[in-house]
């Protein structure tokens, strides 16, 4: 076959087209830092490149998830914090009623004190985060949880916890509702509580009254579980330094003398008392129920505010207190126990943000493997086409002659 002139123009043009081709995709190259810019460019790298990218981008959002949960975490542990000292304080100063040395004006303004401090945890328990939304609401998150009552105070939340995905099948708590927190708290010592006068249930030879004499609830203890079948029941002083206890059918399970200071010991329980119980005096034993932390505290405002003197009024004051230091203890130990457990997930947190920023290091690290750019080899190559495309006008140059290289140009 004859090559024409013609021909060999045509097969240089197209060669030159090829090289430009390439010297532009080169310098794009190292405009951008990556091998390639579209999947066409390599299909393979590309593919797995997407891949990496998506796992990547989902790994992110889970930091950011777990960044929130972090935030939302350790404002319910400083709020907690806040409600722990809050009911230090409130134990201090029921010792300090307790003392026996107390005027009636001083109790009053220990009651005003106490006063102050409720409001004080009605403000922690209404704690907003920064986006505005109620910490101790539940779900329910733009409505305020808690308002004070003439009793304590009602809680307008729900039950419910906010979840935050932190990983792939991993979720974390954000908040506990205000119902866990401040509401669901067993009074007495957990197990059971202990009554005077006429929160008591009496028995034979009992009065409704409250309790004329001078006994005084002292400590209370399970010493048999397996015993204690939680049921409820009354000590019942029938005569003169003898007590009875009878069960909720009024059936007596234990009897005996009583002696001030010692425990008196039924159904896998004991109960101490201290002082004279008169006859008709009795002491209602009952399964603990939830109490809030308002109502304990209402209770002891109430008792500080209408003691008067008398050695009658100084035993009820006394078995008020008694009761309050008890509730007071079991609302420490239930936000210890939550602050223990806020200090777990914030750790479970922790410890996962680790994990996503390694994994988000390594994704990254194996997509800049397969996309970016070798610079040192991407400019030898790029040297190597400019030497190529130089060459190329050189040579054609020799066999067509100047002229015909002008015309090419043009």
């Amino acid at each position: 076959m004859r090559v024409t002139q013609s021909l060999e123009q045509t097969q240089f043009i197209s060669a030159l087209d090829t090289l430009e081709s390439n010297i532009s995709t080169s310098e794009a190259e190292e405009s951008s830092g990556l091998s390639f810019t579209t999947p066409s460019e390599n299909p393979a790298a590309a593919g797995t490149v997407n891949g990496l990218n998506q796992v990547l981008s989902q790994s992110v959002q889970y930091s950011s998830n777990a960044s929130s949960a972090q935030g939302s975490l350790q404002t319910e542990n400083t709020a907690l914090d806040q409600v722990q000292t809050q009911l230090q304080s409130l134990y201090s100063l029921t010792l300090e009623a307790g003392s026996g040395t107390q005027s009636q004006q001083s109790l009053t303004a220990l009651a005003a004190q106490a006063t102050e401090i409720q409001s004080t945890l009605l403000g922690v328990a209404n704690t907003q985060d920064g986006e505005g939304q109620y910490i101790f609401a539940g779900y329910a998150t733009q409505t305020q949880p808690f308002a004070l009552t003439a009793t304590g105070a009602t809680y307008s939340g729900d039950q419910g916890q906010r979840q935050v995905q932190i990983a792939a099948g991993q979720t974390v708590g954000t908040a506990d509702n205000g119902d866990l927190v401040f509401n669901e708290i067993k009074n007495g010592n957990g197990t059971f509580s202990v009554t005077a006068g006429p929160n008591a249930t009496s028995g034979p030879g009992g009065t409704s009254g409250p309790n004329t004499g001078t006994g005084i609830i002292g400590a209370t203890t399970v010493t048999s579980a397996s015993s204690y079948t939680g049921g409820s029941y009354t000590i019942d002083f029938t005569a003169p330094g003898t007590y009875k206890v009878l069960n909720s059918t009024n059936a007596t399970v234990a009897s005996g003398a009583y002696t001030s200071g010692a425990a008196i010991a039924f159904a896998g329980i004991q109960v101490t008392l201290s002082g004279q119980p008169a006859t008709g005096d009795t002491f209602a034993v009952a399964p603990s129920k939830n109490q809030s932390i308002f109502a304990t505290v209402q209770n002891l405002v109430t008792a500080l505010q209408t003691y008067s003197s008398g050695p009658s009024q100084q035993t009820q004051l006394s078995n008020s207190l008694a009761t309050a230091l008890g509730n007071i203890n079991q609302a420490i130990n239930q936000t210890s126990t939550i602050v223990s457990q806020v200090g777990g997930r914030l750790n479970q947190v922790t410890t996962q943000q680790s994990v996503a920023t390694a994994q988000q290091l390594q994704l990254k690290t194996s997509v800049s493997s397969l996309q970016s750019l070798d610079y040192p080899s991407a400019i030898t190559t790029l040297q190597s086409e400019n030497t190529e495309l130089t060459a190329a006008f050189q040579a054609f140059t020799l066999t067509q002659g100047l002229s015909l290289f002008k015309y090419i140009n043009g």
